[in-house]
C-alpha cells in the first residue's frame, strides 16, 4: 500500500526498446474493490496514460527467481505450514492454502517467427489470479528460472500454464498449454509436461519443466467445495473456428442471392417481361403496395 511507479516503454521492429515518460499512482489513496478511473500525465513527455485500477484484498501472489524461493527457506516453510494446520481451521476460511510453481524451462519450441526462433513467455492462471514470465528472445529453448506463489481458494481448481510468443504490438502467438489440477501435484518433483493445443486435446510442440509445491487445509478445502466457485472475471475472446466462418459465409452468401433475386424481380416487374406477373404485383392485395412475402414467395422463398 504504497506508491506504484508506472513506466511507459516504446519498442520498435529491432526489439530496441526507449522509455517514453513516468508517472505515480498512490495505492493508499484509492479506495479498495472499486474501480478508479485514473488520467495521469507523464513526466519528461506530453501525453497522459489513462488507466481502470481495482484494489481487491490478496495474499499470497508473488513472482520471484529461483534463489530466493519462499518454500525453500525452512523457517519460511515451517510459518506457512502452520498457518494451514488443522489447529486453524476455523480461521479465514476462503485461504485454504498456497501453490508455488518454479517455471524451469521449455524445450524444443514451435518456431513462431520467419527467423526460425520464437520470442517466449509463461503466463500463469489460478482462478483470477494470472501472472507471468519474462520474454526470452530468439530462442527456442528458453530458461525462465522463476517462482510464482498463488493463495489456493478452491483445492479443486486447474493451473494452467500457456507459452506464447511475443510478437511486439500485436497479439502474441500461441506456442502451446498445459493443465494441471491442484489435486494432482507431487510435492517437490520436476515435471516434464508435453504441450497442447487450446483445447487440451492434441500434442503440440515441445515440453515444459515445472516444480510444485502445494500446502493447504484439508478442512477448508472440504468446506469450500459445497460453496459457488469463484466467478471469473477474465473471460478467453471467441476464438476463430472455420465451423463458424463457413456458416457466416454460408449466410452471407445466401442474403446476397436473396438481395439478387428481389432486385431481378423488380426489374422484371417494371420491364413487363411477363405481363401477368406485372399486372398481378401492380394490383396485388387490392391496390396495396408490392408486399416484401409476395415477392419472396414468387422467387422461391417464404418468411
Amino acid at each position: 500500500m504504497g506508491i506504484l511507479d508506472i513506466e511507459v516503454w516504446g519498442k520498435d521492429s529491432k526489439k530496441h526498446e526507449e522509455r517514453l515518460g513516468t508517472c505515480k499512482v498512490d495505492i493508499s489513496a484509492l479506495p479498495l474493490k472499486q474501480a478508479n478511473c485514473l488520467e495521469l500525465p507523464l513526466e519528461s513527455c506530453l501525453g497522459t496514460l489513462l488507466m481502470l485500477v481495482t484494489l481487491m484484498p490478496c495474499a499470497g501472489v508473488s513472482v520471484s527467481d529461483l534463489c530466493v524461493c519462499p518454500l525453500a527457506d525452512p523457517s519460511e516453510r515451517k510459518k506457512i505450514a502452520q498457518r494451514f494446520s488443522l489447529q486453524n481451521s476455523l480461521k479465514n476460511m476462503k485461504d485454504v492454502g498456497i501453490l508455488q510453481v518454479k517455471v524451469l524451462k521449455a524445450v524444443d519450441l514451435l518456431a513462431a517467427d520467419f527467423s526460425g526462433k520464437s520470442d517466449p513467455f509463461c503466463l500463469l492462471e489460478l482462478g483470477n489470479d494470472r501472472l507471468q514470465t519474462h520474454t526470452i528472445y530468439k530462442n527456442l529453448n528458453p530458461e525462465w528460472n522463476k517462482v510464482f506463489t498463488f493463495p489456493v481458494k478452491d483445492i479443486h481448481d486447474v493451473l494452467e500454464v500457456t507459452v506464447f510468443d511475443e510478437d511486439g504490438d500485436k497479439p502474441p502467438d500461441f506456442l502451446g498449454k498445459v493443465a494441471i489440477p491442484l489435486l494432482s501435484i507431487r510435492d517437490g518433483q520436476t515435471n516434464c509436461y508435453m504441450l497442447k493445443n487450446k483445447d487440451l486435446e492434441q500434442a503440440f510442440k515441445g515440453v515444459i519443466y515445472l516444480e510444485m509445491d502445494l500446502i493447504y487445509n484439508p478442512i477448508k478445502a472440504s468446506i469450500r467445495t459445497f460453496t459457488p466457485r469463484e466467478k471469473l472475471f477474465v473471460e478467453d475472446s471467441r476464438k476463430l473456428s472455420k465451423k463458424i466462418l463457413s456458416r457466416d459465409v454460408d449466410r452471407v452468401k445466401r442474403l446476397t442471392m436473396t438481395v439478387w433475386n428481389i432486385v431481378q424481380f423488380l426489374t422484371s416487374c417494371f420491364q413487363w417481361e411477363s405481363t401477368l406477373r406485372s399486372t398481378v404485383a401492380f394490383v396485388h392485395h387490392k391496390g396495396e403496395p408490392l408486399s416484401v412475402k409476395y415477392i419472396l414467395n414468387n422467387i422461391g422463398l417464404s418468411l
